[in-house]
């Protein structure tokens, strides 16, 4: 077996690259709405202890796995486990979840650019036509889109971690927080922004609930990536002298800023030009408020700035999530990649084309779920609800699976590889961190009420997603 040789330049390119896996679409708009119809600043106050709290310790698991075995997730499990059947099979897990995780993300970002290259062609008020994106998903320049995607992405693989990975989320990284914090400013100019800004930062603590606590893990259990073993993946590419712990502090922080400063920017865009907005009829799918309600939004600046001026912001915007798309899209993808290399001896650029190939089908088969082919398009039946093949890889393997790799990554590093080697690893390159309140938060929740909770939302979906009961108020 051979053992993964390349590492990050600096710890800023971990940080930026761990950053750019964790900022992703559902940082730019869906916390956004979620923070807006689940009480304002109280939701965020609830997201950012959560974030601290469970998130952290869980951030801290995956990135020690890794470097301590300078393995893919497949083979840190079964190193780690003494080749355990069954803790194996925890790795599989870990090692398709991103597999196909990228497929549906895949698509997703080949909407993006699609809507980023007509915004930029001046067809902005295409795009805010209701019918417009039913049209689009189906129309033959998506394959076109696609093509582009799929070379982008492996043009950054391709490179290796230094300068592939690590080079990429250096430019594309810092592009994101200066379009954002553009974008944001410009919006808070906006008449009648300051009734978003209000409704944005304002807590109301009357509508938090069970429901919207267990909302908020989920969002950012997601939105930090982890259970996709990227965080395995992108560990075993740190030196063993960078400090783990403030490394995951600085990620955790950026993705939560640029989160916040997301809700910045269309929380009061929204309220600008549209002050009588019911923000409960808000669509939770980021999807449709990207697609579907913010070209509406941005072809409305037209009556400040112009058609022109409202064409160049929604082309920042599409660029600014494009941008999110793509950093995330890589370092999903960069798990299999670096199992097929680490596991089989690959080079990058066989495992590259065999995984390109593969994903190519399944995600094309996912493209033609949405009306073109009758057996895809209503591929599966549950809850009640006929699903497209795209629906049901998001439900599966998005929804459902990832707090379970969280719950069984808690388990396997508590009661498997032992507090002792779990502390020693985080303990080799930060004396500080020996004896520290982090270091006995961090070994008594992930040995009891994390996992607890992680176990709680992994059954909770699977009711209510495929059988139509919450546990969950």
């Amino acid at each position: 077996m051979s053992v993964l040789k390349e590492h990050f330049g600096s710890r800023l390119g971990f940080v930026l690259a761990a950053a750019g896996s964790a900022v992703g679409i559902g940082n730019l708009v869906g916390f956004p709405v979620a923070a807006a119809k689940n009480g304002g600043g109280a939701f965020l106050i609830i997201y950012a202890f959560l974030v601290l709290c469970v998130c952290l310790p869980v951030m801290l698991a995956e990135i020690s796995l890794g470097r301590n075995t300078q393995q893919s997730p497949l083979g840190a499990y079964r190193t780690l486990s003494k080749r355990s059947f069954w803790w194996q099979l925890v790795g599989w897990l870990v090692l398709v979840t991103p597999y196909m995780i990228a497929v549906f993300y895949m698509v997703i970002t080949v909407w993006i650019l699609g809507y980023l290259c007509e915004a930029a062609t001046g067809q902005l008020s295409a795009l805010a036509e209701p019918e417009y994106f039913g049209q689009f998903v189906n129309s033959n320049k998506i394959f076109g889109y696609f093509a582009i995607v799929v070379l982008l992405v492996n043009v950054i693989l391709l490179g290796g971690v230094k300068n592939g990975i690590e080079r990429a989320a250096k430019i594309m990284m810092p592009a994101l927080c200066l379009m954002l914090a553009g974008l944001v400013v410009f919006v808070l100019t906006l008449d009648n922004a300051y009734a978003g800004l209000v409704y944005y930062l304002v807590p109301d603590f009357s509508k938090i609930n069970a429901a919207v606590i267990n909302g908020a893990l989920s969002q950012a259990f997601f939105s930090l990536s982890l259970g996709m073993g990227i965080m395995i993946t992108y560990g075993s590419y740190i030196s063993r002298h960078e400090k783990l712990a403030g490394s995951a502090k600085l990620v955790a922080a950026m993705d939560t800023a640029v989160a916040f400063f997301a809700g910045l920017m269309v929380i009061p865009a929204i309220f600008s030009f549209n002050p009588n907005i019911d923000t409960a009829a808000l669509s939770d799918s980021s999807v449709a408020l990207i697609f579907t309600f913010l070209p509406k939004i941005f072809l409305a600046l037209q009556a400040v700035i112009g058609y022109v001026g409202a064409s160049v912001v929604a082309t920042l915007f599409f660029l600014l999530v494009f941008f999110a798309a793509i950093t995330s899209l890589v370092s999903i993808t960069e798990v299999p990649v670096s199992s097929l290399v680490n596991e089989r001896g690959y080079s990058r650029g066989r495992a590259l084309l065999i995984l390109t190939l593969t994903m190519a089908l399944l995600t094309i088969a996912c493209i033609l779920s949405f009306g073109r082919v009758a057996f895809l398009s209503e591929f599966m039946v549950y809850a009640g609800q006929s699903k497209a093949l795209f629906e049901v890889i998001v439900d599966v393997f998005y929804e459902t699976i990832l707090p379970l790799n969280g719950f069984l990554l808690c388990l396997f590093v508590i009661y498997r590889w032992k507090k002792q080697g779990f502390n020693a690893e985080l303990e080799c390159s930060d004396p500080a961190y020996k004896g520290s309140l982090l270091e006995r938060y961090v070994n008594v929740s992930l040995g009891t009420f994390i996992p607890l909770i992680l176990l709680l939302i992994f059954i909770n979906t699977v009711l209510l997603k495929y059988f139509g009961i919450s546990l969950i108020g």
